[in-house]
């Protein structure tokens, strides 16, 4: 892509995704996610009641009275994507393709962290790493994440979750909120899943397009796999290729949400032709609900 485009591009995401966070997140994405961890902030002498085992021995002893430290909730986040930037996002039916989609909602996202002061960071995979930005704070790495989500140039076709989820488990220390934003046209990383789970507060969000399930009855149709690049004609005006096309949907989908509920993570199911803002702030009400 032209260094011109890009530009506009980028530039474009960020106006939209500015003004839509400041018309839906306005306090809600902070109160959905609480903090992540317990921080130190001083010390004060000690009262009646306090536990002892929070008496800070070192200062006790330089100053001849008794102190005791305390903590308190880090409010500090890391949100960390995980892109899918393999070839079967390169579809839509509808309004726009899958890919540009998880571009929007992952430049939200990362905008929603810059506006609360927290850090945003990124993983882009195929069947392996194509990228890694380790979480950062400011608008510049928000505009490097845009960047990279427009202008991914992905070395592979296909998609290894389980892979992806292994490398996010090893380079990522402390607890962070992971949006994992895919097709989810995957399997075989449920144990890996609960692996990330338990360190992470983890939600998948699912992003399909509605032929992906439901075909027209439209006669001998083309069909070409985008990440095996097989291709097959098959007879749309047959019902059973029709049901055996939905049912192939429907089982992805039945994994992809057990594989999640059952790791105690989260889901959430958007389509290209859906308004993806409205499916946000829905996601985010439900969890303030939960606080």
């Amino acid at each position: 892509m032209e260094t011109s485009e890009l530009l506009k591009k980028i530039r474009a995401i960020e106006i939209k995704t500015r003004g839509l966070c400041s018309q839906l997140f306005s306090g809600e994405y902070h109160s959905a996610f609480k903090g992540q961890g317990i921080a130190f902030a001083e010390v004060r002498e000690y009262q009646w009641g306090d536990d002892i085992r929070s008496i800070d021995w070192n200062v006790t002893a330089r100053m001849n009275t008794a102190f005791v430290k305390e903590f308190e909730e880090d409010r500090e986040l890391n949100i960390v994507l995980m892109i899918d930037a393999s070839r079967s996002g390169f579809f839509g039916s509808q309004q726009e393709l899958k890919s540009e989609l998880i571009t929007e909602i992952g430049a939200l996202l990362s905008y929603s962290a810059t506006q609360n002061n927290d850090k945003a960071g990124a993983i882009f995979f195929t069947d392996r790493i194509e990228k890694y930005l380790p979480p950062k704070k400011g608008r510049s790495q928000t505009l490097q994440l845009i960047r990279e989500l427009i202008d991914i140039a992905p070395s592979s076709p296909g998609t290894d979750l389980s892979r992806a989820l292994l490398f996010l488990d090893h380079v990522l220390k402390k607890r962070s909120v992971v949006f994992i934003l895919s097709d989810f046209i995957a399997s075989d990383y449920e144990t890996e899943l609960r692996i990330v789970a338990r360190r992470h507060d983890v939600i998948g969000i699912h992003v399909y397009d509605e032929r992906e399930r439901v075909l027209p009855d439209v006669g001998l149709m083309r069909m070409q796999d985008a990440e095996t690049g097989e291709t097959v004609f098959i007879d749309t005006s047959d019902s059973r290729v029709r049901n055996a096309h939905a049912k192939y949907f429907d089982s992805k989908q039945e994994y992809f949400e057990n594989a999640f509920l059952h790791s105690g993570a989260e889901v959430l199911n958007i389509s290209t032709a859906s308004n993806y803002t409205q499916a946000l702030m829905a996601f985010f009400e439900r969890r303030l609900k939960r606080a």
